[in-house]
């Protein structure tokens, strides 16, 4: 059984490593675009704001969680889109979600709501997309998604 720390610490950190790294568009979903790639820019809620999860704020997270585990965690996700036409990247439409994941003992929630964009990745993508990286980290499957139709 995985403790809600080091789940929480293992979220940032697969937060912070997706931040800013290009993907293709199939590694994340089902592509409606061909020769698409995305980019995940990851946000931590923090008082009144979201702050860009980059090293710095990685460690800081880390640290508040290593002392107390939350019980919710808020996280502004924008997703940008490229699609490559002969050798040039042009912007698409960006996607923007918020996303809260609710700790307890046994169970991780995650709420995501859209907020603006063409939703070329859907929430629940979103959602496999993390377990998935959160399951890569460890040598079995600690979390287990159920996922409404």
């Amino acid at each position: 059984m995985l403790s809600n720390k080091k789940l929480q610490q293992t979220l940032i950190q697969i937060l912070g490593k997706a931040n800013g790294k290009d993907l293709n568009l199939e590694e994340v979903a089902d592509p409606s675009i061909p020769q698409c790639t995305v980019i995940f820019e990851f946000g931590i809620a923090e008082a009144n704001s979201f702050t860009y999860l980059d090293a710095a704020e990685v460690d800081k997270a880390l640290k508040a969680i290593s002392e107390k585990p939350l019980h919710l965690i808020d996280i502004y996700c924008a997703i940008r889109y490229y699609k490559w036409r002969s050798e040039k990247k042009t912007p698409l439409k960006f996607d923007y979600y918020m996303t809260r994941f609710l700790f307890d003992k046994k169970t991780l929630e995650m709420l995501i709501f859209h907020e603006r964009g063409p939703r070329y990745i859907a929430p629940n993508d979103i959602v496999k997309f993390i377990v998935n990286k959160i399951n890569g980290e460890f040598s079995k499957k600690v979390v287990k998604p159920f996922i409404p139709p």
